[in-house]
């Protein structure tokens, strides 16, 4: 049996997992033309051997690699550009490189760019944006991180409950309750939501917030039209032309992220139905957009860039023996497009 060492090869690893040297080198890259099963078999392979681990051994003894991995999970959105310009921020000022991923909000092909990144030697792997509320969908990223942890690369997240790496955690409920506290303040109780997918925890997170503040009125979530759609502002459009249709009544929506409330803003123009004369409309995040929208929008105000900065500052030092948690802290910023009913 091939002895773990500097002198490893990926042959080595090839005839000990019984495959090809290139099936052996698309499985440890993450390509496609493996099946999951021999592609499993050859990293559990590459993990006995200690193959994957001397690169990084030899490349960490001279200091941190210059590239730094982020993984998003949609490139446009203006949430995921603003952390990654706190990221490549943070990294410019350390003189690291970043390379950017985008995930699609696609837990297989999250694990696909984690791998590849790992594949690619990148020091520094940050994965941002909501995790998975069946946590057996993040088993295996959870495994690839820690073992790529074990041959000391660093990781930090955002927005992400159960990786078990440091985390940066958006204040989701809070944030969710002081929204819905915000409207019922001003005396709406025809409230829609406009949600994301259930499957995404930081809409649950949000969601249990916006439950928390009307539980205070005696009212509950399930009194409300929740709309779940895709996580963008065409989601949003279209949640908010089901709820026109379904629940004319409706005097407020609140909608679980600004993409989507941007949506929301376009079918209500669209039907000609004024904002915030008769219809108020909320969103979350305070992208850099959210000022300048038409109305002005009222938001929960997360601090993105900071997000970004705070996630690569907790992978540049060292790896703690528990997970460090950093909470972001909220703010409700109240504009034009809320008022009462």
């Amino acid at each position: 049996m091939p002895k773990p060492g500097p002198r490893l090869r990926l042959v080595d690893v090839a005839e000990r997992a019984g495959v090809s040297l290139a099936t052996a080198s698309r499985a440890l890259s993450g390509r496609d033309g493996v099946s999951e099963e021999v592609a499993d078999r050859v990293r559990q392979v590459s993990r006995e051997l200690g193959y994957v681990a001397n690169p990084f051994a030899r490349t960490l003894a001279g200091g941190a690699t210059s590239t730094v991995g982020l993984v998003v999970h949609q490139v446009d959105d203006p949430y995921f550009s603003e952390i990654a310009g706190g990221v490549i921020q943070l990294a410019d000022e350390q003189s690291l490189l970043v390379q950017i991923c985008h995930s699609g909000r696609d837990p297989v092909h999250e694990l696909r760019q984690i791998r590849h990144l790992i594949a690619q030697r990148v020091g520094i792997i940050i994965v941002a944006g909501s995790g998975y509320s069946d946590p057996r969908l993040e088993t295996e990223a959870k495994d690839e991180l820690a073992a790529y942890q074990r041959t000391g690369g660093r990781v930090a997240v955002i927005g992400r409950h159960s990786l078990g790496v440091d985390a940066v955690l958006p204040d989701n409920e809070a944030g969710g309750r002081a929204l819905a506290g915000h409207l019922l303040e001003l005396g709406h109780r025809r409230i829609a939501v406009v949600a994301g997918t259930e499957a995404l925890t930081t809409v649950a997170d949000r969601l249990a917030g916006v439950a928390a503040a009307l539980h205070e009125v005696g009212l509950s979530l399930a009194d409300l039209p929740v709309v779940h759609t895709d996580f963008i502002r065409e989601g949003g459009r279209a949640a908010a032309m089901r709820i026109l249709r379904d629940h004319p009544e409706t005097t407020a929506i609140i909608a679980l992220n600004d993409a989507m409330a941007m949506g929301v803003l376009s079918a209500l123009r669209e039907h000609r139905i004024a904002v915030p004369g008769r219809m108020s409309v909320v969103g979350f995040d305070d992208v850099s957009v959210a000022a300048d929208l038409a109305p002005a929008l009222t938001t929960i105000r997360l601090p993105m860039t900071g997000m970004g900065r705070m996630a690569l500052d907790l992978a540049l030092k060292p790896r703690a023996a528990r997970p460090r948690r950093r909470s972001t802290g909220h703010q409700l910023i109240v504009r034009d497009s809320t008022a009462a009913p």
